[in-house]
Order: C-alpha cells, then sequence, then structure tokens
C-alpha cells in the first residue's frame, strides 16, 4: 500500500509522521472520508471544500487543495481496490507538547484501505453523552475523535453498528459518523445544522435529491418515528431496523427504500455532484 506524505507517495511500511505532530498530541487537526469505487472518488469536490471549512474553523492555513487532488490521484492509481476508503487528514503539523502551535506548517496525509459494501438495515442505539451545539469546534470534522470512539464502543456492545446523540437542549442531533433521518407521516425529516450535528456529504445529498425537511426534533421522535434511516460517505443510505430495543419491522420502509433507491441512481449517474 502507498500513502501520500510529505508530498509524495511512501510505503505503508516506512511512512512515518512524527511524533510531535500536533494532530497526534493535541487532535489539532481535520479529516475527509471519501468514497472511492474501482479507483474513482466520489463527490471530491464537495468533501475538500468541507476540508477548507473545517482547517478554517481550527485556524488551520487553507489546505492546498491541488496537492490534495493530486495525492487522492496518486494514492488511488497506486491501489485501485473495488471500494475504498479514501482518508484526507490535514494537521497541524509539528509543534510543541501544549496547545500551541509549531512554525514548520502543517502535515498532509492521504491514505487508501479497502472496505466492503454496508448491509441494507443495521441497529442503533441512544448514548447518555451530548452534543455541544455551541461548541469551538461544532460543526467541524476534526480528529479530535474520542468522544465517538467511546459511543461507537457502546453501540457495539449492544449489537449496534451506531451510535445517536441528542444536544445539550434535548432535540437530535446526528451519530457518531453518520447523519440521522426520521419519517413521520411519509415526510422524511433530519436535524438542522443548528442543532450541532455535521454538516455530512451524503445528508446535503440526501436533502437535494428526496426534499427532507430540515427540522427541530426532540430525542424522543425516536420512540414513534414511522422510519429511521442513517446517511454516511460509506453507508451512503442505511435503514434502521432497531433503535435501542424498538424494532422497526419490515425496515426499510417505504419511504426509507426510495431514498436508497434514489440516491444510488443519483450518485451513479455523476460521480462528483
Amino acid at each position: 500500500m502507498k500513502i501520500w506524505l510529505d508530498g509524495g507517495l511512501q510505503d505503508s511500511d516506512s511512512a512515518r509522521v512524527s511524533v510531535f505532530d500536533h494532530g497526534l498530541t493535541v487532535g489539532d487537526g481535520v479529516f475527509e472520508t471519501v468514497k472511492a469505487q474501482e479507483g474513482r472518488p466520489f463527490a471530491l469536490t464537495r468533501h475538500l471544500d468541507r476540508l477548507t471549512r473545517s482547517a478554517r474553523g481550527l485556524g488551520l492555513p487553507d489546505p492546498d487543495l491541488d496537492e490534495v487532488r493530486r495525492a487522492c490521484a496518486a494514492v488511488l492509481e497506486a491501489d485501485p481496490v473495488p471500494l475504498g476508503r479514501l482518508r484526507i487528514t490535514y494537521t497541524g503539523g509539528y509543534g510543541p507538547l501544549g496547545s500551541d502551535r509549531g512554525e514548520q506548517g502543517p502535515t498532509l496525509v492521504v491514505a487508501l484501505g479497502a472496505t466492503t459494501r454496508r448491509a441494507d438495515t443495521t441497529a442503533v442505539v441512544t448514548v447518555p453523552w451530548t452534543r455541544n451545539e455551541r461548541g469551538a469546534v461544532t460543526g467541524l470534522k476534526t480528529t479530535s475523535y474520542a468522544e465517538n470512539v467511546v459511543a461507537l464502543a457502546r453501540a457495539h456492545e449492544h449489537g449496534a453498528t451506531e451510535a445517536l446523540f441528542g444536544n445539550t437542549v434535548g432535540q437530535l442531533c446526528e451519530g457518531t459518523g453518520s447523519n440521522v433521518f426520521v419519517v413521520l407521516d411519509g415526510e422524511i425529516h433530519t436535524p438542522p445544522l443548528h442543532s450541532g450535528c455535521l454538516a455530512g456529504i451524503t445528508r446535503a445529498l440526501t436533502v437535494e435529491w428526496t426534499g427532507a425537511h430540515e427540522t427541530d426534533l426532540p430525542l424522543d421522535v425516536l420512540d414513534r418515528a414511522d422510519e429511521v434511516f442513517l446517511t454516511s460517505t460509506l453507508r451512503d443510505v442505511q435503514a434502521v431496523h432497531r433503535v435501542d430495543d424498538r424494532e422497526l419491522p419490515g425496515a426499510p420502509g417505504p419511504v426509507t427504500a426510495k431514498a436508497m433507491r434514489v440516491f444510488e441512481e443519483r450518485a451513479g449517474d455523476d460521480l462528483d455532484p
């Protein structure tokens, strides 16, 4: 496997980032995960736009998007797996052990890993921890992911693949690495960005392609929604058949099934929508 680091391809066995990189010591970095099929990335322009927004939100210099595109192309050409997770990581670079940044500039790493197609349905759990909709890094896709690691481990302990958060005012927010949608009386709803959720790429396309409503939703909407589904880069649109102890028989329901079909068709027509 080849990895892009320090301006060029390196072997994965020998590629090294400094132990003093700010992305490691204090989580000072941002990232994107891009779906790649047969060596071709999906929605790369939208992902790079968000990478830039996240970097600006942390006060990092804008990434050189021409270099990032070259890096993605080089990594994909070196290992064009049938279905892959293309990871772009951009950190504050070499720095001191504290929160202050160093002067050497950012680190860019692009790597690719093979993956498999997700199941059509999955189980989720809610967790007792909250998203802070007013935090300094709210809405940014940062490398500070420990909260998600803990929540996802809780989900796995309960036979689920995702954990869902409320926010500090009791509204439904998002998953550890996904956005959540609910169907109420035949209409699709998803939490608005001011709930504290990430502006997911798949979320935005799903809203655009299905006419979903951005709605403030109480967390307990999960107890009465007719259908629930998740969206993310590698899930695309995935139905939920269980929320905590509540079963949703027949998942995917008719509205979710249509959303899944529409997303697959539209994504197949345009790799960079």
